[in-house]
């Protein structure tokens, strides 16, 4: 599996570190994966990954 939410889509994003010379070299964010077991429709479960800010984005909504 790639490193993506399977709820939002959301991946992972390039960006730069900066130095406090203010040089700049590439990096990577990479999203906050958790692997959750989730139960479908018909009763059986899966195992996903879904991003943490996914997860309490889903843990609000089902209060």
């Amino acid at each position: 599996m790639s490193r993506k939410c399977a709820v939002t889509g959301k991946s992972r994003q390039v960006g730069y570190k900066v130095s406090h010379a203010n040089n700049k070299t590439k990096r990577v964010f990479n999203v906050n994966l958790r692997v959750v077991r989730i139960t479908l429709g018909d009763g059986s479960t899966r195992k996903v990954k879904v991003a943490a800010s996914t997860l309490r984005t889903l843990r609000k909504t089902s209060k």
